[in-house]
């Protein structure tokens, strides 16, 4: 009788904010267990260690209100990356996403937010509600801001204009030139740092460009981590432009942008939707200024390249796209995805490295 023996384990970290990157987590917590769930495509390897980093400069809508009235670091895309890393069918993680009506104070608040304010009132430390949050949830993960101090975002726009506040920039609907953070100096924790070191997939994405993905390549030594780190690093684009962010922007022009702030060779592969977006969510989107951002691949299987300056990018493309009242990415499609190209892209070290290796 053979023995079977557990999957080789994985170490991912997830670096971004908003519902994006929520995104994601919901699809790769299906794998943070050897025993994958029904309706999920098994791999080789499952993860051992799943870690999201979450951007913090967010001022608007309840994270703002919250911030501003408790001089606390901005729960929102936190508490998303909580919801999505637990187990949907708990009633707590609904509590948690449920949002108050009304006209009163709590009016715009969700539980979530609200219940993470109280515990850092209680501890006195932000970082420790979130893992005490995550505790009752019974993530699978471990949650990690960005920087634990207070940041702002600060745009500068092609008329030279400069404004500060995430808000206030992305209402600006003018070109952004660069943003960076107030104060520069701000430091990561180093469980991030040390969480980067030992991944082996290390995600960029998706999510909005200038207000998710780029704040957190803004604290100091998180480039140099990433780009040091042995990890296969993934950027992965959006299905649709953001307007006040990146209105008329190509895939191209996403991934140059983000190059701007890494260090040369630092992402291994691009994942880029190729599926259409029907005509009636095309119209709804259009209202609102944002487009597809559309990608034909040049080469067999969705595969094609991206020329910078100092590098070829491998692009995969497939069908990442799920619609509902938005346009979005697939859960489950993002996590195979990404599995997919990270065992591809090891076949391809292995094959550079002087080996000989069929299959990419």
């Amino acid at each position: 009788m053979t023995k079977k023996f557990p999957p080789p384990s994985l170490k991912c970290v997830a670096i971004g904010g908003g519902t994006g990157l929520s995104t994601l987590l919901k699809g790769l917590k299906a794998y943070v267990s050897a025993d994958t769930k029904p309706g999920v495509v098994p791999f080789s390897h499952s993860i051992d260690s799943l870690t999201a980093v979450v951007t913090v400069t967010d001022d608007g809508g309840s994270s703002g209100r919250l911030r501003e009235e408790f001089q606390m670091l901005p729960p929102g895309d936190i508490r998303n990356c909580l919801v999505a890393l637990s187990e949907d069918e708990l009633l707590l993680s609904r509590l948690f996403q449920y949002r108050f009506p009304g006209e009163g104070n709590v009016r715009g608040h969700s539980f979530g937010n609200l219940f993470l304010a109280a515990l850092t009132g209680v501890t006195g430390d932000f970082l420790e509600a979130v893992k005490l949050c995550s505790e009752v949830l019974a993530i699978r993960g471990q949650i990690f801001p960005s920087t634990m101090t207070d940041v702002s975002l600060v745009g500068e726009f092609e008329n030279g204009q400069f404004i500060k506040g995430e808000t206030k920039i992305t209402a600006l609907r003018q070109p952004i030139r660069q943003i960076r953070l107030e104060p520069e100096n701000c430091q990561p924790l180093p469980e991030t740092l040390d969480a980067l070191e030992k991944a082996d997939i290390i995600t960029l994405g998706p999510g909005s460009l200038f207000t998710s993905i780029i704040p957190n390549l803004l604290v100091k030594g998180v480039p140099e981590a990433i780009a040091n780190s042995r990890a296969v690093k993934i950027y992965i684009g959006n299905i649709m432009t953001q307007p006040g962010e990146t209105d008329n922007f190509t895939a191209a022009d996403h991934i140059k942008c983000l190059l701007d702030y890494l260090p040369p060779h630092t992402l291994d592969v691009v994942l880029l939707n190729a599926a259409p977006v029907s005509e009636t969510m095309q119209a709804k989107y259009l209202e609102e200024g944002a487009q597809p951002i559309y990608f034909r691949p040049m080469g067999k299987n969705g595969r094609s390249r991206l020329k910078t300056n100092d590098q070829t990018i491998p692009i995969l493309s497939g069908d990442l796209l799920e619609e509902s009242s938005v346009a979005r990415h697939s859960p489950v499609k993002l996590a195979q995805f990404v599995l997919q190209a990270f065992h591809q892209m090891k076949k391809l070290r292995v094959q550079r490295s002087g080996f000989r290796v069929q299959g990419f």
